[in-house]
């Protein structure tokens, strides 16, 4: 018996055993049958489409309007709670890559890549909360970011933040279904660029019929399914089938092998023949990691991931359009308690899940390969091995639900981008709420069509998932600082928020291409894909365009801007108020909740990316009962966040579900009338009220302005 299998054998370590001389994990095999592939790809989005379109008729015809106006459409009536919010707000912030890249990171770094990505994506949303409330002070009648850009800086700034509005919406359906296609090929063998094209479908059919309430009712059972699976991995793992001591030994085990056994292990024992590459496998010392440990928090590569993911996640948060339409569509008073507890759930899904499924993975020395891991099959792998079967089908419904409710967000955002500020700014202004519910329904079909194509051309580019992932930064990060500038800044220029945008967006690329030649001698995929290459580039965005763009309104365009002015610029289609009356739109409780919001998210954005990594960084090399403590922390916050996310939507929205249960049960039982019509004529009354006042408010400024 070699040195090597001595050592295996001393330590028990069953998969070597199991893979022993396997090239690869998957090895071209399918652990399911296609036709599962096809049932979840095209069985569920049938059946999420006629159930939630369902519900979200039943509520309309049981509250006295069986149809749905462009703004209700668009909007979901502006008076969402906040335990929904925040259920909605996790929903679509759980892409693709928050099951699949954070495990990747953890393969490649430890246990810093689950915390990295898990807090460098956190702190956007937090933040997102002070433009929400913003928002809802300064400009309540908006439908989309763009629609502010117009209203306050003009034609040439909306053209220019349109671009980077659909930029970012085809950066992340391209990523949802990078990751989602080559996972649905690795499991079932359904063909990618058939999945790639039929995985829309679900998203399209309900989003089409029943806009963002029907998005926001998905996203909720989409969350809950996620959470459930999640909930699921981190018990098999730590409690079932390991403990995080035997985790802990196993990954010490796995760094301690040299080159020569790393080559041994990873070779055919028939022929002998080795098919081992450095850094092809997670095998031996992690370069850049204290000790050469993935049992530590100073690790370069995840730190510097880490400011790649800030940097480039600022630019999927504030310019995408999704995230203002959840804020739209909040009420004011759950906007900023909504993004909070949705920033904080939404943490547990990668740092709870990757410290599982990631560290797994090369705690248990499966054979994944580095081209497995970047496009995004490290889950898929541990959950095959650990449950079989049954862990694949968990893994892939849990990646159908993060794909088709991310989806069905980033579809009525483009559709809502599309009907207001391109149909009814350039080509109908006098476009009727039929006209935009028209445009925007033709737009969520076409879009959906457009996705399959997206992915399937940046594979053939051979592009995969980290790539795209690491590159969002660049392309979008420029856009940032102008549009919170927009919102929170009276002095910020319109025509310098044009000439940061791009002036960052020029420097970046030429920053990164560069980079790219002086580091890897020559431009490719591969040397514009590296840490370095990527960090210089997502760094230069965002700084250079903030700078430029201070340094602009501040000395060159001083103009002070009247933020009363601009939520007259911005006009309803329809005359439908819901969310709009002086009860929602109450002064005092604005001001206490921007207060309270922003006070909150600057605490702990500086928590999760300052204080909680340093805290860490004394440890080194984790002991076992540090490691224990990260772990048990991981558990408790994805348990936590699970029923949060799970229960208090339905706490919140009781008396509404009872009610229309209580009216479908009269309409099968032919009674006539609703028990809660009282109910709903005292919330009538109420809304009527607002619109009055609302309107007087109106009249009289349009009277002014005369």
């Amino acid at each position: 018996m070699t040195t090597l299998e001595s050592r295996m054998e001393d330590k028990l370590y069953p998969p070597f055993k199991e893979y022993a001389g396997q090239e690869s994990f998957f090895l071209g095999e399918h652990p399911l049958n296609v036709s599962i592939g096809w049932i979840v790809v095209l069985g569920f989005g049938v059946v999420f489409s006629i159930f939630t379109t369902a519900i979200v008729m039943i509520d309309k015809f049981f509250k006295g309007n069986a149809s749905i106006t462009s703004e209700h459409f668009n909007t979901a009536g502006r008076m969402i709670k906040t335990g929904l919010t925040a259920s909605v707000i996790v929903s679509q912030w759980t892409w693709a890559a928050t099951l699949l890249q954070s495990s990747n990171v953890a393969w490649q770094y430890g246990v810093s890549g689950p915390f990295w990505y898990a807090s460098g994506a956190t702190i956007q949303v937090l933040l997102f909360g002070v433009l929400a409330i913003s928002l809802k002070k300064v400009a309540p009648s908006a439908h989309t970011m763009c629609e502010i850009v117009r209203a306050r800086w003009g034609k040439t700034a909306h053209i220019t933040f349109l671009f980077f509005a659909f930029a970012a919406n085809i950066i992340v359906t391209s990523m949802l279904l990078l990751g989602g296609a080559a996972t649905v090929q690795a499991l079932t063998g359904m063909d990618y660029k058939l999945a790639s094209f039929f995985i829309p479908w679900g998203v399209i059919l309900y989003t089409s019929a029943g806009g963002l309430k029907a998005t926001f009712l998905a996203s909720y059972i989409h969350t809950a399914i996620i959470f459930a699976v999640l909930i699921t991995m981190i018990l098999v793992v730590y409690i079932k089938t390991y403990s995080s001591d035997q985790i802990y030994d196993f990954l010490d085990w796995t760094v301690s092998y040299t080159e020569d056994e790393c080559k041994m292990i990873y070779s055919n024992w028939t022929s002998g023949e080795s098919f081992y590459e450095k850094g092809k496998y997670a095998c031996g010392p992690v370069s850049g990691n204290a000790e050469g440990s993935y049992l530590t928090m100073l690790s370069s590569g995840g730190l510097m991931f880490g400011i790649i993911n800030i940097v480039g996640n600022f630019g999927t948060v504030f310019v995408d359009q999704s995230y203002w339409q959840s804020a739209i569509a909040a009420r004011p008073s759950s906007a900023a308690r909504g993004y909070l507890l949705g920033g904080l759930c939404w943490f547990s899904i990668p740092f709870s899940l990757a410290t599982s499924l990631g560290l797994a993975s090369t705690a248990l020395l499966l054979p994944i390969t580095a081209g497995e891991a970047g496009s995004g099959l490290v889950p898929p792998a541990v959950a095959t091995h650990l449950l079989g079967q049954a862990g694949s089908v968990l893994i892939l419904i849990m990646l159908f639900m993060a794909i088709v409710s991310t989806g069905s967000a980033e579809s009525i955002a483009v559709s809502s981008l599309v009907a207001y500020d391109i149909y009814r700014e350039y080509f109908n202004p006098e476009a009727t709420g039929r006209d935009i519910l028209k445009v925007s329904r033709i737009v969520i079909v076409l879009f959906g069509l457009i996705m399959g194509a997206l992915s399937i051309a940046l594979d053939a580019m051979g592009l995969n998932l980290g790539w795209v992932y690491l590159f969002m930064g660049i392309m979008i990060g420029s856009a940032v600082i102008p549009l919170w500038n927009m919102m929170t800044w009276d002095k910020a220029s319109g025509k310098g928020a044009v000439i940061a945008a791009w002036s960052g967006l020029a420097l970046a690329l030429t920053g990164w291409m560069v980079g790219a030649k002086i580091q890897g001698g020559e431009v490719t995929v591969a040397t514009l894909g590296t840490n370095e290459v990527m960090l210089s580039g997502n760094l230069i965005a965002i700084l250079s365009s903030g700078l430029i763009h201070y340094v602009y309104s501040k000395f060159i365009d001083g103009e002070t801007y009247d933020f009363a002015e601009l939520d007259k610029n911005i006009h309803l289609v329809e005359q439908d108020l819901s969310g709009l009356g002086v009860q929602q739109q109450d002064p005092d409780e604005l001001r206490r909740s921007y207060r309270w919001i922003t006070r909150r998210g600057w605490f702990l954005t500086i928590v999760l990316v300052i204080i909680w990594p340093l805290l860490s960084v004394p440890a080194g090399k984790f002991t076992k009962d540090y490691f224990a403590f990260w772990v048990l922390v991981a558990i408790c916050w994805g348990f936590g966040a699970a029923v949060i996310i799970v229960v208090l939507p339905l706490a919140e929205s009781q008396e509404d579900i009872g009610q229309d249960l209580s009216g479908l049960l009269n309409f099968m039982m032919c009674k006539k009338g609703n028990i809660n019509e009282a109910k709903y004529g005292e919330d009538k009354q109420v809304v009527e009220e607002d619109t009055a006042a609302k309107g007087e408010e109106v009249a009289k400024d349009e009277e002014a302005q005369a």
